[in-house]
Formats: C-alpha cells, sequence, structure tokens
C-alpha cells in the first residue's frame, strides 16, 4: 500500500492567518453573512436560504458560511448561526451530534494485506449499518441483542433518556440502545486510511442514529407550533425558533445534550469494535488511538463571542478553536484531512465539514453510472453498485478547493487517503 501524495500548498502553516479571506453579503433586513467560498461554487438556492436565516432576529452579528455550503431544510448545510437567547431546532437537524471519530495506529502500510476485500467483510458484518424498511422486519442496520460494551455505553445514558421520555413520551419508543455503536445510511462510513508518512487511521461518520431523529423531529414540529401560535413572521417555516422562557426551550436543551452525547458514545463504541475487528484480520499488534479524534459538526452549545453568550449552531460544520484538532473528511475516492484550528474569530472558530455536495443524491443518480463509481473509486476497497453512486465522488465539491478557501480557518496536520471504505 501507497501513502498518499502530500500536499505541500495545503500541509504549509499560514505564516499569519489571512484577515479577510472571505466575501460578505448583505441581505436587505438581515445580519451580513461572511463566506469563506473562495474558489468553490455556492448554488443560488444556498444563498436564498442563508438570506433567511440571516433576516431572523435572535441571530447575533453575522452568519458565518463555510466553503462546503450547499442547500439543506430550513438552515444551509456548512452554516455557523449564533443566536442570542434562542435556538433553531431545524439548524440543528434531525441527525444531532453527526461527526467524525480518527485514530491514528502503529500500523503501516506495509501491515495491510494485500487483498483488503476479507478486511471490508469483516468490518461489514461486525458494525450494523444500512437500513431495513419497516415492513421487511428487523432493521439490519441496528443490534439484534446489543453487546456487552453497548449495554455499557448506554448504562450512562439510560436514566437522563429515562427522564426524557417522561417529559415526552413520544421518544420511547424509538431506535436507542439497540441503535448505539452501529453506523446508518447515506454518507455515513467506516473507513482504512493512510496518512502521508504510510501510518494507518480508522476513521468513521455517523451521529445519533433513530433516537437523534426522533428528537430532532419532535422538537422541530413543536417550534414550528410555537411559531404559529405567536403569530411571527418567518421567512421559512423550517426557521423556527424557541426563546428562552419558552415552554419547551429547556426541554429542547435537555434532549439535545443528551442526542449529542449519544453520538459521542456511538462513535466512541464503534471505534472499539472496528479496532478489535481489525485486530482480528491483521495478526500483527498495534496500538490504536496514537493520536485520537472524536468531533460534532451538526450540533448546538453555548459559547462566547464577541464579549456576549450565545448559543452557537454548526449545521456542518466543526469547531476550529486555536489549536483544537478536527477532521474534515473528501468523499469516496478523495482525500480527507486531519486539521488544527486557528481560532478565527469571524468564522465563531468553525470551519467545514467535508467537501460538501455539489448537487443532490438524485442529479447525482441520473448523471453517473457503475463504471463512473468503478473509475472514481480506483484503488479503494468499497461498493461499486447502483445503490452508492450518489456517494460518487464526482457528486461533491473539489475538497483541495474546499482546503485552500479555508486556510485562515485551519492549518492541515495530515493528508489521509482512504484504501477501504464500508459505506452505510
Amino acid at each position: 500500500m501507497n501513502p498518499p501524495e502530500p500536499v505541500s500548498r495545503l500541509n504549509a502553516k499560514p505564516s499569519t492567518p489571512h484577515p479577510m479571506n472571505y466575501d460578505t453579503e448583505y441581505p436587505e433586513g438581515g445580519v451580513p453573512i461572511k463566506m469563506w467560498t473562495r474558489g468553490v461554487p455556492v448554488e443560488d438556492e444556498a444563498k436564498k436560504q442563508l438570506a433567511n436565516a440571516a433576516r431572523l432576529p435572535i441571530v447575533f452579528r453575522h452568519i458565518a458560511a463555510m466553503p462546503d455550503v450547499h442547500l439543506g431544510i430550513g438552515a444551509t448545510v456548512g452554516s455557523v448561526i449564533p443566536t442570542r437567547k434562542a435556538i433553531i431546532p431545524a439548524a440543528v437537524g434531525v441527525d444531532i451530534g453527526c461527526g467524525m471519530m480518527a485514530c491514528k495506529t502503529t500500523l503501516c502500510a506495509v501491515d495491510l494485506p494485500d487483498n483488503l476485500g476479507p478486511l471490508r467483510a469483516a468490518i461489514e458484518k461486525a458494525v450494523p449499518h444500512g437500513s431495513t424498511p419497516r415492513k421487511l422486519g428487523r432493521d439490519e442496520g441496528s443490534w439484534d441483542e446489543p453487546p456487552a460494551p453497548v449495554d455499557q455505553a448506554w448504562a450512562t445514558l439510560a436514566e437522563e433518556f429515562d427522564a426524557l421520555c417522561e417529559l415526552h413520551p413520544r421518544l420511547e419508543k424509538t431506535n436507542n440502545r439497540k441503535h448505539l455503536g452501529t453506523l446508518g445510511t447515506g454518507n455515513h462510513f467506516i473507513e482504512i486510511c493512510l496518512d502521508e508518512d504510510g501510518a494507518v487511521w480508522l476513521m468513521l461518520h455517523s451521529g445519533s442514529r433513530g433516537v437523534g431523529n426522533a428528537i430532532g423531529t419532535h422538537f422541530i414540529d413543536l417550534a414550528k407550533k410555537d411559531a404559529e401560535q405567536r403569530q411571527r413572521n418567518l421567512p421559512d417555516r423550517d426557521l423556527a425558533y424557541f426563546e428562552e422562557g419558552a415552554r419547551y426551550f429547556g426541554d429542547y436543551v435537555r434532549a439535545v445534550g443528551w442526542a449529542q452525547r449519544f453520538a459521542a458514545r456511538n462513535r466512541e463504541v464503534m471505534m472499539g469494535n472496528l479496532i478489535a475487528t481489525v485486530r482480528k484480520v491483521i495478526a500483527k499488534p498495534f496500538d490504536s488511538h496514537v493520536q485520537a479524534v472524536n468531533c460534532h459538526h451538526n450540533y448546538v452549545q453555548q459559547e462566547r463571542h464577541f464579549g456576549e453568550d450565545v448559543f452557537v449552531t454548526r449545521k456542518g460544520a466543526v469547531s476550529a478553536r486555536r489549536g483544537e484538532l478536527g477532521i474534515i473528511p473528501g468523499s469516496m475516492g478523495a482525500r480527507s484531512y486531519i486539521v488544527r484550528g486557528l481560532g478565527n474569530p469571524e468564522s465563531f472558530d468553525s470551519c467545514s465539514h467535508g467537501a460538501g455536495r455539489a448537487m443532490s443524491r438524485t442529479q447525482a443518480k441520473k448523471r453517473f453510472t457503475v463504471a463512473d463509481q468503478i473509475a472514481a473509486t480506483e484503488g479503494v476497497e468499497c461498493r461499486k453498485d447502483e445503490a452508492v453512486i450518489d456517494e460518487i465522488p464526482m457528486a461533491y465539491k473539489d475538497i483541495d478547493a474546499v482546503m485552500q478557501a479555508q486556510n485562515d480557518l485551519v492549518e492541515v496536520v495530515h493528508t489521509l487517503k482512504q484504501v477501504v471504505c464500508v459505506k452505510g
């Protein structure tokens, strides 16, 4: 196995942060939108969506748009929205706490088998992934009987979840315990990667699974009802928000915090299972967690910026405080990056969460073929069939252009290239 070629222009540390590496939009009736999108295309619909959010009276100072920005539901994916004494549930979304985890190991490229097929098959067998429609029986993406590590992790979450269910019984009959330590579908993945020196990394992408979806959906509905009762003139119904003191504000803060903890534990449990599986396939002893990162990119938390305490919602964005490590994945067949934050205050200490989609899943399936998928993922042990065409690298923006557009937000620590990819 050969490590990826280093990208010198990205790996070089900027001597000083670029003070004006963004362009500013000034939507009528709204706060400014600072856009780190130089050299990266942005669809008009995404700009309109950003402008709608900027017009909300609760938004603080300005909105930051990351280079992977693209159209979402209500709030734009790749946006950082700071709010005063209020939270927009749809801006956080339904995959609450979705994010990345990566671990550097002591394995090297030469330690990997020449045939990576059995390694991928072992991972697919060990980690529940995908989804089965309810009418077809048991969900293949959940545990039948969760193993001990899952139950141990669930024990740290169960008491608070029971308390949430007392307040909101709708949450009780959801996929919760049986989804802990599982991958999911869509753009969620598990990868074996090589860095620029040939070191082996284990990386995965997932969130709060079924229970997070249920929490997000439930509180988005409640926020819309609250907005209707208060007769707010919202630019988009999906931008309905809870203000401090509102009936469900405290419940939402509690529920979203729990879902974010679930998401982090979900990645930890999955990583433990992944490491154990790799050890079964590769006989050579190795250490994991030589370097480890576990970060959200769909979440909300209270932070202090420009002298005020605000709620910062990162909808497809990663915290990039000075010195903080983060993960910016590419797509199947593209590079990914372990980065260190530069602490740029204008981005609210944030960076992109990936390459960002350049087209919808439907468009990708219409435009590309299985042959295109095979060519685009050459050298990667992964699925190459119709069901994953929507994840083809060409459906995403150019990750190198995305990285260049935010070189005042992060510096590259490691460049990763996947050799095995498991899709949900």
